[in-house]
């Protein structure tokens, strides 16, 4: 496999117009943990939905996530539950954690073209995010689970969903993700992918699908600092 590149070649992007980012994890440092509340919630809903103890609820939610793409599509194919109801009760959570970003607002607001959050969440915790970190107005516009017809990435109908909706032409694109697998569609699509990676990986827990592989020879780039990264391509 050809190893990732981790320090930015602005040659490499001199042909985006088109820059897309995940939100959790990605636009904040995976070190902030704000998706732990999001997980608190989504096993008390899976708990409270199916009279589980804690760790049952636990690990259902986790199967769905791995299954699906995320817990929501597992929920609504095997129970049928009202998507809306669960987003809401998922991203009731405190955003204090996350402080203004200001280096990260003026890489972002550098970068030449248009600028989207793609995320699995919704569009009310994507701006609840952003706004925290300082760096909504710098986006156009916002794709969420919603407009996905609650189908997440990684599935390819919903990055093409994403293109025709905004009408991104994919060569020009360059995607960032925390998550390897959300990147070999963008990367099939002809997008520039960057990895956005814990700095202390040890120290996290995630998943050993989550993390970086042998096999993922469809990332570009990988970095832990989102803002350094986006810096050195707009200030050279």
């Amino acid at each position: 496999m050809t190893q990732p590149k981790t320090s930015p070649e602005p040659a490499d992007f001199t042909h985006v117009t088109e820059w897309v980012f995940d939100l959790d994890n990605t636009l904040y440092p995976h070190h902030v943990n704000l998706f732990s509340q999001i997980d608190k919630n989504m096993s008390a809903f899976v708990a409270e939905l199916l009279q589980l103890e804690p760790d049952e609820a636990r690990a259902l939610q986790k199967r769905y996530y791995h299954e699906h793409g995320t817990t929501l599509q597992g929920l609504m194919l095997h129970h049928g539950i009202n998507p809306d109801e669960f987003l809401e009760r998922a991203h009731a959570i405190d955003y204090s954690p996350l402080m203004p970003h200001p280096e990260l607002g003026e890489a972002i607001k550098a970068l030449p073209g248009r600028k989207f959050i793609f995320t699995n969440g919704s569009v009310p915790h994507a701006e609840a995010a952003a706004r925290a970190l300082g760096i909504l107005d710098h986006f156009d516009d916002i794709f969420d689970i919603v407009a996905a017809d609650y189908v997440p990435k990684p599935a390819g109908a919903t990055y093409d969903k994403f293109a025709s909706l905004h009408r991104v032409e994919t060569k020009k694109a360059a995607m960032f993700e925390d998550l390897p697998r959300n990147l070999q569609v963008p990367k099939a699509l002809g997008m520039r992918t960057v990895l956005l990676t814990p700095r202390n990986l040890d120290d996290v827990l995630i998943e050993r699908w989550e993390r970086l592989s042998a096999e993922d020879d469809h990332i570009d780039y990988v970095t832990d600092d989102l803002a350094s990264f986006l810096t050195g391509l707009v200030s050279r």
